[in-house]
């Protein structure tokens, strides 16, 4: 056995550790390949099998991962160039707009002399506007039917035609239809005034229904001296800019001024009015009519006859297979279309021969031989003519049994037997028992069958209303004997100022105005508060009546519990995509008369109440309807009081609506507007914010207008409010609340003993579930009722004060009423002050 010395070790040791230092130097770190293996991770039992994978795309691709590489982003230069590429296809749209209306191949510019102020002459406006001295050549007077100041006017020098009428202000509905069509107003202003009350209150409707392009016109400046005038002019600018901001002033006092006028007409901006641009629409020049005779009753009248209506095709193209409304009368359907000379050519010296294009088109500009004869356009084609429709067929036995059930006819013996007994007359059988009707069950299902807000209403204001009687009547009875002595103290000329005043007021209007006040003052400082009823059970009363949890997450069924006028109203599946179809088809409409042709309108089954009010003096408007407008349905109305409206706007009164081109009577109901599924209903019209106004209407397409006037008894409209369409909406949900109050008179921490919100325990087992709030915000629930009086022991989240009130919330949901009328009287004419007298000579045709 070799042994080793201590040299020996010594020298292996060395040689070791080269060894060692020497492999440092040579040996390479460990990298992993491509094609390291991966093992599968741990089943959890919450992944997804490939079957289940494929079930549930059901063949569906991501789209996301095949265009991923095939979409390029665009640089900065390419998206510059696509936005003045749009800016540049937009601004020569408005332009070609604006150069072709007055021009040769559209319609004459429709100008309106609006006065806004008593002192002002209109007709010396339209006089100067003439233009003769500029070389403008009147082509037609009385151009437009109704009208007797009106006339077209043909300007060569700036090579377009206008058409100027002064509507009769004092007639708000003839102002209103003539601003829904005219393209431009001048409104004459009062040199120092500007504008009077009346014509404030025209501003405040013409502005809510949209105002076209406008411009500001007054007269007498240059009667002032020439140092005057500039600050003439300051004034009556600053006066102006609250209404008109940024719109210039133009003197009128010599022709000059009139052609500079003229010249800012055809050149001002147009202002695009939705509404009407996008339905084909015309103001009548010449109206026609032809009674219909019946060829079975020997050609005798039926009442009905046929209106032929010519003027000029404004908005877009018109088809002879749509509605057309007339302003006021209803809808009706056309027959055909002719197409007449123009009476207003641009240039009549040199006649347009007609230009080739489709089947039917024809030049309407031509004046020469070839025009002498009237030409047919086109008929209607009774296929595809639109119906009349408004109301959806009603089938009574929709729903109905052939024959009851065994269940059911047993059900209904147990009901007959168990029936409290009637006293009836001596001698009558079983069978004719049933048909007697005793008088406490005609009121119970008249009070079943009742769903008027008064009555809730009446409950509430009872107490107050007797109270404030009461207090009022021992005062007047307190100074009576002071009243008589200042009476026989006072001068025979007071008194007869006083007699003067008093005969020009309504005691029974003034009582009606009192109790409307005092209603929606209680429901301003108590809302939704109502008492109780102590003759009747309450589960008995408030039996429509159900609790909420929450009032923003409970459900509530859309279609539960319909009224029976919801079998008479149409309904989209999808309102705001249908709304979008229809409008861009009839954005993309080529086909028809063609916008600023001259046509002439053959209307069937006109009453002739239509030509008497033309006869009288009114403008005819006409509108060609979208598809689906002359449908009824639930429509909503966005809409805010109006300043001037101090009277309270209860809900279900009856008011009168603007709506666009239409006009109509009915009764509305007033909600919140919020965007939850669910809507408090508003038993006032709100001051302070925007309310939903809903109403049973024929469906129109947003956006338009809406003014609601009130009238009168006396026959005046007041402006109550403003706004403009909302939507249609049948499966709006508007509930009614009602507060149910209590007093807590015993009170141990969270539980107290509450009192006055019940009389009877039946009532509080039957409202035992409904959860309870306080106004101090406790919540909580009723546990057991104590005694038969009405106590009942109430726990709650946290401690209970003496002072708060314990409320119970209950819900019902409210529809509008049927009260659609769509013939609204003429007004008289607005006045301020309530002692103005009306004329005399006011014509209430």
């Amino acid at each position: 056995m070799r042994k080793w010395t201590t040299s020996s070790k010594l020298a292996g040791c060395c040689m070791l550790v080269a060894k060692m230092v020497s492999g440092a130097e040579q040996q390479q770190g460990h990298r992993a390949g491509v094609y390291k293996q991966k093992n599968k991770g741990h089943k959890h039992g919450k992944h997804r099998t490939k079957g289940e994978i494929e079930r549930e795309n059901k063949g569906r691709v991501s789209v996301t991962a095949l265009t991923k590489k095939q979409r390029k982003e665009a640089r900065k230069m390419d998206k510059r160039h696509k936005a003045n590429q749009l800016r540049r296809n937009k601004k020569d749209l408005v332009l070609t707009e604006k150069r072709r209306l007055g021009s040769r191949d559209g319609p004459p510019h429709l100008v309106a002399v609006v006065a806004l102020h008593a002192g002002v002459d209109a007709e010396a406006v339209t006089r100067l506007l003439r233009c003769e001295g500029a070389g403008g050549l009147v082509r037609e007077e009385n151009s437009v039917c109704g009208v007797s100041d009106s006339f077209g006017l043909v300007m060569p020098r700036f090579k377009q035609r206008f058409t100027f009428l002064r509507p009769d202000t004092a007639d708000m509905h003839s102002l209103l239809d003539v601003v829904k069509v005219a393209d431009s107003l001048v409104f004459v202003l009062d040199s120092t005034e500007g504008w009077d009350s009346y014509g404030d209150h025209c501003l405040s409707c013409l502005f809510s229904q949209g105002l076209p392009a406008h411009a500001l016109v007054c007269q007498g400046v240059s009667d002032l001296a020439v140092k005057k005038r500039v600050d003439s002019r300051r004034a009556l600018a600053k006066i102006s800019e609250i209404r008109f901001p940024g719109a210039r002033l133009f003197p009128l006092d010599s022709d000059q001024d009139a052609t500079l006028m003229l010249r800012h007409l055809g050149a001002q901006r147009q202002r695009r009015l939705g509404f009407r641009s996008r339905r084909p629409h015309l103001l009548a020049q010449q109206v026609s009519y032809t009674p219909n005779s019946s060829e079975g009753s020997g050609g005798a009248p039926t009442g009905l006859g046929t209106l032929c209506v010519s003027g000029y095709v404004r908005g877009c193209p018109l088809q002879v297979d749509r509605l057309v409304h007339i302003s006021g009368f209803g809808d009706f359907l056309l027959s055909q279309i002719d197409a007449p000379i123009d009476p207003l050519p641009l240039n009549s010296m040199t006649p347009r021969p007609a230009k080739p294009g489709k089947e039917g088109d024809v030049d309407m500009q031509d004046g020469g031989v070839e025009a002498a004869s009237v030409r047919v356009l086109m008929k209607a084609d009774p296929a595809r003519r639109e119906s009349l429709q408004a109301e959806a067929e009603v089938d009574p036995m929709d729903g109905e049994q052939t024959w009851p059930t065994d269940t059911e006819l047993l059900e209904a013996e147990e009901a007959r037997k168990s029936k409290r007994v009637m006293k009836v007359p001596k001698g009558t059988s079983d069978y004719q028992a049933t048909w007697i009707v005793d008088e406490e069950d005609e009121n119970g299902e008249e009070d079943e069958e009742s769903t008027d807000d008064e009555e809730d209403e009446d409950l509430m204001m009872e107490e107050s209303i007797d109270g404030e009687d009461l207090d009022s009547q021992v005062d007047a009875a307190s100074v009576g004997g002071s009243e008589e002595e200042e009476e026989l103290n006072s001068t025979s000329d007071k008194g007869g100022a006083d007699q003067r005043y008093d005969e020009h007021m309504d005691e029974a209007e003034e009582g009606e105005g009192l109790k409307r006040y005092r209603e929606a003052r209680a429901n301003e400082m108590f809302p939704d508060e109502v008492d109780t009823p102590l003759d009747q059970s309450a589960k008995n009363r408030f039996q429509r009546y159900r609790g909420l949890k929450s009032f923003r997450s409970s459900p509530w069924d859309p279609l539960e519990n319909l009224p029976a006028d919801y079998s008479r109203i149409f309904q989209f599946q999808s309102f705001e995509r249908t709304r979008r179809r229809v409008l861009a088809e009839a954005a993309q409409e080529e086909e028809g008369a063609m916008v600023g042709w001259y046509v002439t309108l053959h209307v069937v089954d006109v009453p002739p109440t239509v030509m008497e009010s033309v006869q009288a003096g009114r403008p005819l408007v006409l509108v060609s309807l979208l598809p689906h407008e002359q449908k009824m349905s639930v429509m909503h109305m966005l809409v805010r009081r109006h300043p001037s409206n101090t009277d309270p706007i209860k809900s279900k009164e009856e008011l009168v609506f603007h709506c666009g081109f239409r006009r109509f009577r009915a009764c509305p109901i007033f909600s919140q507007h919020t965007s939850a599924d669910k809507h408090k209903l508003e038993r006032f019209l709100r001051a302070d914010a925007p309310t939903v106004v809903s109403v049973y209407a024929p469906i129109t397409f947003p956006t338009a207008g809406v003014l609601l006037f009130k009238q009168r008894e006396d026959g005046m409209q007041d402006l109550v409010g403003t706004g403009s369409l909302l939507s249609c909406d049948p499966q709006r949900v508007v509930l009614k609340r009602i507060v149910l109050s209590g007093h807590p008179f015993k009170i141990n921490r969270r539980s107290a003993v509450c009192r006055y919100m019940f009389f009877n325990r039946d009532d509080i087992l039957w409202f035992k579930p409904v959860e309870l709030r306080t106004k101090w915000g406790r919540r909580g629930h009723i546990k057991e009722a104590l005694g038969t009086h009405g106590h009942m022991k109430c726990v709650f989240d946290s401690q209970m004060r003496s002072q708060d009130t314990v409320m119970m919330n209950l819900y019902k949901r409210v529809y509008p009423r049927w009260t659609y009328d769509p013939y609204v009287p003429l007004p008289l004419p607005w006045v301020k002050g309530e002692g103005t007298q009306v004329p005399d000579d006011f014509d209430m045709e």
